[in-house]
Order: C-alpha cells, then structure tokens, then sequence
C-alpha cells in the first residue's frame, strides 16, 4: 500500500511544475518497471525468465489494464493534489472490484459492511473539507485509471506465477504505450526534464515495479473483499506523503479521518479471520 501511495507523490511531484508530459511518465514509469522486474526474476526466478517474453492473450487483457490504469493516472495528476486523486482512484477501484463480486455471488458480512463503511467514511472526510474540487478532465482520467486498476488487480488473483506475469504485464505495456511517447516528443508538446524522468524511474522501479510484483503475490491468498478494502488505506498514506514531501497541510479533522479509515479497514480484516 505504502507503494501504491508512493506512485501518487512522484507522478505529482513530476507533473505538477511541467518536468515531463503524463505520456513520457508513464513510458519511462513501465520501462524502468519492466527492467527491475526482469533482473528480480533472472536472480530469484531465473527459470522463468524466458516465459516473460512469451506474450499471450491474458498478458494482452492484464497488461491492457496496466497501461490504462498507468496512462490515465498520469493524465489525472495534471491537475489533482495527490491525496484527492489517491481518494478519486481508490474509490473507483472499490466500486469496480466490489461490484464484480457481488456479480460473482461474494457478500460482505454485516460486520465488514459496518468496516467498509467506516473506511469509506473516512476517506469521504479526510480530503473534502481541505481539497478543492477537481476539474472534470482529472476526475474522469482518475476514474477510468481506478476501474482499469480494479480490473487489473481482479485478473491478477488467478495467476501461477505472479512474478513473472507481472514482468510480462510491464513488458507488454511498454511496447504498447512506446508509440505514444514517441509522438508526443515528435510533436514537442512537453520538454522531458531530468527531474521528470527521475521521478518516473523511481515510480517505476521501486513503487510500480516491485510494488506490483508483492501486490500480484498475496493476492491469490486474498479475498476480492479484503484486497478490495485493504487498498481503502492508500488515500490515507498519500495524504501524509503529501503533507511530507508538497507542504499540504493535514488538519485534526484529517487526523481523524485517517485513523477511522484504518479502524475499518482493521474491522474488516479481522471480521474476515473469524469466518
């Protein structure tokens, strides 16, 4: 989660004063990713090294849901803070993934209802009362990147190998989304900044790359409920990121909200233990 949160601070950091364009970022941003997973597989899994490059139809639907998850997020953060992004994307993704469920016959107990709701709750309060509202271009490229994001941690619950796939994943995109950065520098609509690619890679290798590669590991061993509600406590830890590293203030209400959130999100876990 502390990953995922992460991705929020450095795509804000990077497009905020203009360092590099959305398309650029999330080019260098699954590049980078792709090369870290390549070398964590070729030292810790090396006999799957070669599967990474036999690209199939499911790395086509998960790295699909990758690159749009990626490139809307990075269109987004023009023109959002980064705890009310983390709180437009992750609202998404619970709508998203908790629908599918319950299209799939999974339900809530009236105890993880009560968490979730807490959680929810929270997340609603933490960011309203100091954030302004976003304009309609961030919001909309924020949901798209939170139902692709859900869709793409749904796909991941079935998979073997989710080391190796994820490379694949990261593989995929990148030569997809290639094209698209090479025509915007073509077409010189953004100067690409040292300071943005910097903080790309790092978005890449550390937040995205091994971030994804431990999400897409435990989430065999989860629940869509849980896993669903779990990511409930990334606006929380973007919002103190925020405050750290871009001087957004965080007021007792904020506070608050924060520790309602995660009060839910425990109300949920431990709910889901005693079934």
């Amino acid at each position: 989660m502390v990953a995922f949160a992460a991705n929020s601070l450095f795509c804000r950091l990077a497009l905020k004063e203009g360092a590099i364009d959305p398309a650029s970022f999330t080019t260098i941003r699954l590049a980078s990713g792709g090369l870290a997973l390549l070398l964590i597989i070729s030292f810790s899994h090396g006999s799957q090294l070669k599967s990474v490059f036999n690209l199939d139809k499911s790395t086509a639907l998960q790295g699909g849901a990758l690159l749009a998850y990626a490139l809307f997020f990075s269109i987004a953060y023009i023109g959002m803070a980064t705890g009310t992004g983390a709180l437009v994307l992750f609202g998404s993704v619970q709508i998203t993934m908790l629908l599918i469920a319950y299209l799939k016959g999974e339900r809530f107990s009236l105890l993880q209802w009560l968490g979730f709701g807490m959680a929810l709750g929270g997340i609603i309060c933490l960011l309203l009362p100091g954030a302004d509202a976003p304009s309609v271009l961030p919001a909309v490229s924020m949901i798209v990147a939170g139902i692709a994001w859900g869709v793409y941690t749904l796909l991941g619950k079935g998979v073997s190998a989710p080391v190796s796939q994820t490379g694949k994943n990261f593989l995929f995109a990148s030569l997809v989304v290639v094209p698209l950065m090479l025509g915007t520098l073509l077409f010189n609509y953004q100067q690409v900044t040292w300071q943005g690619s910097l903080y790309a890679t790092l978005s890449g290798v550390f937040a995205s790359g091994c971030g994804y590669a431990i999400w897409y590991s435990v989430l065999p061993r989860l629940k869509v409920t849980l896993a669903s509600t779990l990511q409930l406590s990334v606006p929380v830890i973007a919002t103190f990121m925020g405050w750290l590293f871009l001087n957004e203030s965080v007021s007792t209400l904020m506070i608050i909200a924060s520790s309602l959130t995660l009060f839910g999100v425990a109300i949920v876990i431990s709910a889901r233990k005693t079934h």
